[in-house]
This record gives structure tokens, sequence and C-alpha cells, in this order.
């Protein structure tokens, strides 16, 4: 069994709920907890499917993965991320119907091209933060436009953690840590725009009421709190992820490359709950970042990438 959740990077998950979480509170709606569901088993299919994809290369560059250990045989690791897969689309189409089916699927297929190929190619990151864009929008529901400025900050520093994920087994080169760096910085502004707008996910009242004149006040109350939240959390955000990053231009070897991606992964949460704040449901931003000494536990018994 922790071959199996070794395979999986079963830790890393704690940084996928909140996708859907952002996304739906972006768009004003209800998140729906099968869809967070679905969002984690396309997240342990895809790890299972790298694994599976670079077990020949492993073998001579990660010998403990459970692999090319012998721990897990290729075909179990191939048919375990088909069946995670089906999973996956199964629950979003319970919970999202026709339209969390369809993103679902483009969140499938972009998962499987990018470890069965674009990973090995210049378009590598872009494809893995498409990954988490789409992760994103299928919170949101029918209301994807409303959810693009998060899904776009949560992605941009998935792009980060990509440039750092090539550069785990050679060490980071010139420039390594200031693409990341870059990442983070576009991300925290992309956050900072989209919890910016104003939107019906910044008022806490029940969107059938409009909010005018005895409830304005109130209505506008609710949205500066929301952006002073949100704000205090991308502050913390950026300083739980640049100091490590920038850390890489001076120290440069892999382990240290290695730890500065499974504190990216982790840096997930509090940009996600910054986004979840921006939408007013401060209790769901507490529950995610409460996940964040849990993930940074389990991290240091188990890989996350």
């Amino acid at each position: 069994m922790r071959a199996l959740l070794e395979l999986v990077r079963a830790p890393a998950a704690l940084s996928v709920p909140g996708d859907t979480l952002a996304g739906a509170a972006a768009a004003g709606r209800r998140p729906a907890p099968g869809l967070a569901l679905a969002s984690v088993l396309m997240y342990w299919s895809g790890m299972a499917l790298n694994d599976w994809a670079d077990r020949e290369t492993d073998t001579a560059e990660r010998p403990e993965r459970p692999i090319p250990s012998g721990r897990v045989r290729p075909g179990a690791a191939l048919g375990l991320a088909a069946a995670l897969t089906g999973a996956g689309l199964a629950s979003a189409a319970l919970a999202g119907g026709r339209r969390g089916l369809t993103v679902a699927g483009l969140l499938a297929g972009a998962v499987w091209a990018y470890d069965l190929g674009l990973k090995r190619t210049a378009a590598g990151p872009a494809s893995m933060a498409a990954c988490r864009v789409l992760d994103v929008l299928l919170g949101a529901g029918e209301q994807t436009g409303a959810a693009v400025p998060a899904a776009l900050a949560i992605g941009a520093h998935t792009y980060g953690i990509s440039v750092l994920g090539r550069a785990e087994v050679t060490g980071a080169a010139r420039g390594t840590a200031e693409r990341a760096l870059m990442a983070s910085a576009a991300a925290a502004g992309l956050a900072a725009a989209a919890c910016a707008r104003d939107r019906a996910a910044s008022c806490a009242h029940d969107r059938a009421v409009a909010c005018v004149r005895d409830r304005a006040a109130a209505c506008a109350h609710d949205r500066a709190a929301a952006r002073a939240g949100a704000g205090v959390l991308i502050a913390g955000y950026l300083a739980f992820t640049l100091p490590v990053q920038a850390g890489l231009r001076t120290r440069p070897e892999p382990e240290h490359v290695r730890q500065a991606v499974r504190l990216g992964i982790l840096g997930l949460i509090p940009l996600q709950a910054a986004a979840v704040a921006g939408g007013g449901r401060f209790a769901t931003a507490g529950a995610l970042l409460c996940s964040l000494p849990l993930g940074k536990w389990l991290s240091n018994r188990m890989a996350t990438s």
C-alpha cells in the first residue's frame, strides 16, 4: 500500500481541492465536493502515469521510486492511472453534470498529453500550468469567465513549479531561480487582480437578494474585508515561496531544488486560500490553511515530486 501511495504522491493531493474551491468562490457558487474529489483523482492518475512514462529514465536517475525499485509493476501503474482517470470523470459528471464532464475531459486530456509527450518539450511547463487552470475552471461551473483570473494565478505558480521540477536531478541552471521567482510574482499579481474584482461572491448575502440601498453599505464592507483577507494571504504566499526560490541562486544543488519543489507544491494552498477569501469565504480559506502544516509533515515522510 505504501508503494501505491508513493506512486500517486498521496500527500501532494492536499494541494488539489483548493483549485475547485477557488473556482467556485470566484464564480459565486457553492463548492461541490464531488468536483474536488474528481480533481484529486485526476492528480493521482497523472502521478501514476508520470512514473509509468518515466520508468526507464527513473531506473538510472531515481531508482528508489516504486516502479524501478520493483515495488510496483509498470502494467499496474498504467492500469491504476487509467482507473483513476475514469473515476475522476465519473465523479465530475455526477457532481457537475455535462459541463463538469466536459471540463474534466479536457483536464484528463491535458494530463495524459503532458505525461506522454509534452513534459519533455519546451511546452512542458505551460502544459502543466494548463492542467491547473482547467482544474480551477472545473469548480466554476457555468461561470468560467469569472474564475479565469484566479485560474491564471494558480497556473502561473504551477508554471514555476514545473520549471524547477526539470532541475530536480541536475540542479538549477542559470536563470532557473529567476524564472520561478517571476512566475510566483505573476501569480501574486494575478491573484490580487482577481480578488480586486467586484463580483457577487464578495457579498455575504444570498445572490438572489439585490445589494441596494440599505444593503449597499454592508456589501461594501464585505468586499473590503474580503480584499483585506486576500491581501494578507497573498503576502503569506510570497513569504512562503520566494525565499526558498531565491536561495537557489546561491545553492542550486539538486537536493535544494527538490526542497523548493516540495514547498512550491504546498505553496499552492495559501494562494488558493487567498482566492477563496477574496470571494468572502473566510471559513473555507481557514480550512485550506489548516491543511498546510499537515502537508509539510507528510511531505517530509513521503515523496511529493
